[in-house]
C-alpha cells in the first residue's frame, strides 16, 4: 500500500526542521597537523532538503536558527546556493560568546586510519529554539507534502523535542507525511543526559512518525528496542535478516510507523566500503543491490540515501525503484567532498539502473 502522499500543488514538497552547522575539513590530514580547511555547510536535517532541491528539483525549506554574524552570513549564502527556502529564527551574536552556529570538525582519515569527528556546539543558537519560535501556519500556508527532522537536532536541548513534535503535528494537520532520522550520536546524547534521556526523548518523538530512518544500532540505543548484539564482529554488516528482525520488533512497539529504511555498510578500510540499503513498507521488504565504493568523504552518505528514497516515493516510483534511487544517490554522495549533493538526477537514475563508471564521452 503506497504512502498517502498529497498530490495537489503545494508551496513546499518538503520542510526540514533542524540545525545548520559548518564543518571544517582538513581532508586526509589529522587536525593536529592541519594548516588549511574546507568549510562545508551541513546539518543532518538540512542535507535532506538541500539534496532534494539541488539534485531532484523539489521545492524544499529549512526551519532553523540563524546567528547574525559573519559565519551566519556564510551559511545563509550556501543555503541560497542549494535552492532551499529558509525560515530563520534570528539570534544576535554578542561578538564574543555567541549564540553561535555549531562547528563540526572532521578529518577524513585514509586507508587503515579512520575518520575522526568532534564538535563545538557550545552556546549553539539552534539549542535555544523552543515551541512558538515558528508560526507553522505561516510556514506551511501554501501546503506541505513531507516534513522531516532528526535525532541529532533532538539531542541539542530540553526544548527541542517539544518543538519537533509541535512541527510534526502541524504537518500532520496539513496532510503531510512525517519522517524522522534517528541518527543516534552517543557523543551528543552524553552531553545532555546520556542513553536514558535519548530513549525517553526519541520514543516520545517517534510516536508521531510515519517514516523512520535508522539502523539496528539506532533502534536499540536510540529507541531501546531489544534485539541482537550490534557489536558482534563475526557477522556481516550487510545481513538484511538482522535489520528486518529489528524492524518487526520496532513496528510492534510503534504501530504508527508505515515505512522504515536504512543503509547497510561494510567498512573494509576508510576508502573501501560495501554499500547496500533496505526498505520496509507496510510489511513488504525490499533490498537494494550491493555496490563496492571507493570513498572520498563518507559524511552525508546516509542523508543522500534518505533524500533519494524520499524523492522516489514522492515522485510515484515503485518501492524498489525508490530504494534504488536512494541507494544510488547515497553512493554517489560519498564520491564528493562535503556533505551535500553534487549529483544530477540523470546520474542518479543511471547508476540506480545499473550504470557503471566508464568514461562518458
Amino acid at each position: 500500500m503506497p504512502l498517502p502522499l498529497r498530490t495537489d500543488a503545494c508551496a513546499l514538497d518538503l520542510l526540514s526542521l533542524g540545525a545548520l552547522i559548518h564543518r571544517l575539513d582538513p581532508g586526509a590530514t589529522p587536525f593536529r597537523k592541519a594548516r588549511t580547511f574546507d568549510v562545508h555547510v551541513s546539518g543532518g536535517e538540512y542535507n535532506v532538503a538541500a539534496n532534494l532541491a539541488d539534485c531532484f528539483g523539489l521545492r524544499t525549506g529549512i526551519a532553523t536558527a540563524m546567528a547574525n554574524y559573519p559565519i551566519g552570513e556564510l551559511v545563509q549564502g550556501r543555503v541560497r546556493e542549494m535552492g532551499v527556502t529558509p525560515f530563520y529564527k534570528h539570534f544576535e551574536h554578542d561578538g564574543v560568546r555567541g549564540p553561535n552556529l555549531a562547528t563540526v570538525y572532521s578529518d577524513r582519515g585514509h586507508g587503515v586510519r579512520a575518520p575522526v569527528v568532534f564538535y563545538n556546539r557550545a552556546n549553539e543558537a539552534a539549542a535555544l529554539l523552543q515551541t512558538g519560535d515558528f508560526d507553522w501556519s505561516a510556514v506551511m500556508a501554501g501546503g506541505l507534502r513531507w516534513f522531516h527532522s532528526g535525532g541529532i537536532f533532538a539531542s541539542l536541548s530540553d526544548t527541542i523535542p517539544d518543538l519537533i513534535i509541535d512541527g510534526m503535528k502541524a504537518a500532520k494537520a496539513q496532510g503531510a507525511i512525517v519522517s524522522f532520522d534517528l541518527n543516534y550520536r552517543a557523543k551528543l546524547w552524553k552531553s545532555v543526559g546520556g542513553d536514558k534521556r535519548a530513549v525517553e526523548t526519541l520514543r516520545k518523538i517517534v510516536a508521531n512518525v510515519d517514516c523512520l530512518i535508522g539502523n539496528e544500532e539506532d533502534m536499540q540505543k536510540g529507541l531501546g528496542v531489544k534485539g541482537p548484539e550490534v557489536t558482534k564482529k563475526d557477522e556481516s554488516k550487510l545481513n538484511t535478516d538482522v535489520f528486518f528482525d529489528m524492524i518487526e520488533r520496532t513496528v510492534k512497539e510503534f504501530p504508527n510507523i508505515k515505512l522504515v529504511a536504512t543503509t547497510l555498510r561494510e567498512v573494509h578500510s576508510t576508502n573501501r566500503h560495501d554499500w547496500a540499503a533496505v526498505l520496509w513498507l507496510e510489511g513488504q521488504k525490499y533490498v537494494s543491490p550491493t555496490a563496492h565504493l571507493d570513498v572520498i568523504d563518507r559524511i552525508g552518505g546516509g542523508d543522500g540515501f534518505a533524500s533519494g528514497t524520499i524523492y522516489g516515493l514522492m515522485s510515484g516510483r515503485a518501492p524498489q525503484q525508490a530504494l534504488n534511487l536512494g541507494w544510488a544517490h547515497g553512493a554517489l554522495l560519498t564520491t564528493y567532498h562535503g556533505d551535500t549533493t553534487m549529483a544530477t538526477l540523470a546520474e542518479v537514475e543511471a547508476f540506480a539502473a545499473g550504470g557503471g563508471a566508464r568514461v562518458q564521452r
